[in-house]
Order: C-alpha cells, then structure tokens, then sequence
C-alpha cells in the first residue's frame, strides 16, 4: 500500500478547495487520509478519481446560462423527447460522478469510510437543503427516501387526539389520502376532503384560498394541501393560504394552531420560492423529479411550531439525545426536529450524500432562471395545445396557477393509447394515476424549445 503517495495526491487536491458551500472533495479527502492510517483502507489512486469531482468554487457549467450545456450533464437518449420530469429523475453528471464516488470507496472499505463519512456527509445534504429553502437551520430539515415517506412519517406523527380533525381536498393524490386514512385509524381523527373547483379554468387563487379557508372550522387542527397537483397540474396560492390561516390562527391558542402541511414535491426544483415566503408548517418532496436529485431521496422541513407538535414514529440514528436516553435508562427530553425525524437504518448512503450537488446545480443556474426555463417550455406547450381542436386542455393557462406539468385529454382516445402512440414517435408522456385519466407532459430544464415542437407534432398526429 502506497500510504505516502495517496496523502500527497489528496493532499494537493484539498489544497486547491478552500471550504465553503459543498466542500465535497476537500472533506472527503481528509476522511479518507485518517481512514488510511486508522484502518488501512484502500484509498483511491489518480485512475479511481472521478475527472468531475472539482473545487467547492470550482462552477458546474462553463456557462450557466447555455442550456444545452444543461441538457448535456443528462445521459438521456438523444433521440427520445423526455418529457417527463415530474416522474422520477435521470442523475445530472455532478450527481452521477458524486454517487459513484462514494459507491466505490463504500465498496472497498464499507465500515470505515461510512464511519468516517456519514454525519459529515448528511448534515452537508441537510444544509445544502437550506440554503435552497431559504432557512438558518438545518435541523429543521429530515431527511427521507421520498415524499411518500415523507408524508406518512408527518401525517401520522402529528400529535392529535380523536375528534380533531384534518382538512384536504378531493383533489389530493393517494399517499396523502392515504396516509390521513391510516392516521385517523389509529388517532381517531376526522379527515374531512373539499372540493376545490367545478371547473378548473375558473378557478382563481381567490376563490382556491377561500374553499380552503371557509373549510376550517373549531376542531380543524392540520390542512393537508399539495402545492402543484400532479392529476392537472393546477398549482394552489400556498403563500396566500397561508396568510389567511395566520390570521385565523392569532386568534387561537397555541395547541389549537392549524398546521399547513404541504407536498410540495411538483413545484420543488421548479419555483423560486423560500419557506418563508410560503409560511407553512411543513414542506415535504422528494429530490428525484425536478430538482434532479438522486433517486430514493427526500427531505421534510418543519417550522419551530411544526416541530412542536410532531411525535417522530421511527427511530433516528442522528439524534445524539434519545440515543444518550437509552444508554443511560432515562427520559427522552428536547422538542422534535429534523434530526430526531429523520428515519435511522442503512440507506443507499451514496445517494443520501450526493443530494448536496443536485442543490449545488441549481444553485448555480439560479432559481429564478430554473423557474423562468420551465414556465416558459410549458407555456409554449399549452399555448399549442390550446390551439388543437382535438385536444382539452385540464391545466390552467395562467403561471401564477400552475408550473411545470401540463394534462390533456385527446378527443376519443385514451391516455394509454395516446402515451403508446407518442412512444412510437420517440415522445415520453405519462398518465395521471387518478381515477380521471389524463396524458401528461413535464417539460423541464433538460428540455428544449424544439423539443417542445417536437411533442406538439406528435399530439397533431394523435387526431
């Protein structure tokens, strides 16, 4: 084993990365230097070296304003229109390269380097988090597997008691309807669903704020809401409802407080917006669709007063207090937060770790400009979609309603077949998992404007 000349290479390239945001390689490299010598791990030599891993100040993009120089850190098929971001992601370069990092030196001295790397490398994920949500803390954040995970650990650790009530809507997706069904059989609570419109094209972020705001009532303790629905794609005005619910709640007391509990995974990676700015209680999404994440990861961030009335329901290996209570035999004290939320077990580690470069990239692209790109591509695919008198459109047309999804039903065809149709034609849509179908579309930032004509050609030819 060549100890000396390993250090001499890690050495120089920690050299060359002053510590700052992602200080990825420079951490890495010291972990992997006192692994060398506590355990007699393998470290990694020049050839084993991924070229990709960079300086924290090093950027990701020559030009961050070139997207296809974006679309380039993808390995999709070239001559497939993916149009399907809301799905599940394919890993950027960065994200890719960091994985495999981490796979590899895992695979040559498992117990070593994640003993070594482990808390290191998640608070770094949980603080690249927030900085992307705009928060000081990172032990707001959790980190999980997905938001379906995420969703259920909320729903069924709040602490309720039987009469209390939760309120969501008719248009909510399965795992949170799901997940309040379990809650309230073992809490006895009340789930009480609203109907958010009639007609989707007239609704307003009025009248969506007031349905939801006139469905509270003295038992109401939670709202379960879903910022961008994935059925049409309809984006609800969190920011407006939650005003309307601070209001209400000044006039409560701090245990009758209504909670806004958002899925917010559709319009994370694609709105330029911070918790603040939303002013829920908590925000759960997976890092595996628009954010570009690594697959099978996610995250809950929960506000002071969230956390306050959160029981956790799995076992957290990151949370030093109840770990130090079951040691010494005594009580578990301290309010929940994101480290005692966040689910302990082994994980896909390799994943866990990477989600702080998906945050890195869109950091450097900017997420004003992520926003703008992705509004602008589904813009111009309702634009021509509205203008096809075969095709209905079930999305609003307005920004300020929706994001990054676009639904559709195509006169005297089901979803399936035109999905089938499409692939023939090397164009990637989905179907909305609901009982009304739709075919949909998710252009995103790995998109172009052509590909975009691309996909209303292939509807043209579904008529």
């Amino acid at each position: 084993m060549q100890v000396t000349a390993t250090d001499e290479l890690l050495r120089k390239l920690a050299s060359a990365m002053p510590l700052s945001r992602r200080s990825f390689l420079t951490r890495t490299a010291l972990g992997l230097t006192a692994s060398v010598a506590a355990g007699g791990c393998r470290a990694s030599d020049d050839k084993k070296l991924p070229a990709s891993l960079r300086s924290p100040d090093e950027p990701i993009f020559h030009n961050s304003r070139d997207w296809e120089e974006v679309r380039g850190l993808f390995s999709l098929n070239p001559d497939v229109v993916h149009m399907s971001a809301l799905y599940v992601a394919s890993h950027p370069k960065p994200v890719r390269d960091a994985i495999e990092y981490y796979r590899r030196e895992l695979d040559t001295n498992p117990v070593v380097f994640l003993n070594q790397q482990n808390r290191r490398r998640v608070n770094e994920a949980r603080d690249a988090a927030a900085r992307y949500l705009g928060v000081e803390e990172r032990d707001d954040i959790a980190l999980t597997d997905s938001t379906t995970m995420g969703l259920g650990l909320v729903y069924n650790g709040l602490r309720l008691g039987e009469g209390d009530e939760v309120v969501t809507t008719l248009n909510d997706y399965y795992v949170t309807h799901e997940s309040l069904r379990l809650a309230s059989e073992r809490k006895g609570i009340v789930v009480r669903r609203v109907q958010l419109y009639e007609d989707i094209h007239k609704a307003t972020e009025d009248s969506l704020t007031k349905v939801i705001v006139d469905a509270i009532n003295p038992r109401t303790r939670a709202l379960a809401l879903t910022w961008v629905h994935s059925g049409t794609g309809l984006k609800l005005p969190i920011a407006r409802i939650c005003n309307a619910v601070q209001r209400l709640n000044a006039k409560r007391d701090d245990a009758e407080r209504v909670l806004v509990v958002v899925d917010g995974v559709h319009g994370f990676g694609v709105e330029d917006v911070t918790m603040p700015g939303m002013g829920c209680d908590f925000f759960i999404a997976g890092c595996h669709k628009w954010l570009f994440g690594p697959r099978g990861t996610g995250i809950i961030w929960g506000s002071a007063q969230g956390w306050e009335r959160m029981q956790p329901i799995v076992p957290s290996f990151h949370d030093d207090g109840t770990r130090e209570a079951w040691m010494t035999g005594t009580d578990v004290t301290g309010r929940t937060d994101g480290r005692r939320m966040t689910p302990g077990g082994f994980k896909p580690f390799e994943h866990q770790w990477a989600i702080s470069e998906a945050f890195a990239m869109h950091e450097e692209l900017g997420k004003a400009r992520v926003q703008r790109r992705t509004h602008d591509l589904a813009s111009q695919l309702k634009e021509g979609l509205r203008k096809m008198r075969h095709v209905s459109l079930r999305t609003p047309m307005s920004q300020k309603l929706s994001a990054g999804i676009v639904c559709l039903e195509v006169d005297g065809m089901d979803p399936w077949t035109a999905v089938a149709r499409l692939r023939e034609r090397g164009i990637i849509a989905t179907v909305t998992p609901y009982a009304e179908r739709y075919l949909r579309f998710a252009p995103s930032i790995r998109n172009s404007p052509q590909e975009v004509e691309k996909a209303l050609e292939g509807v043209r030819a579904l008529a």
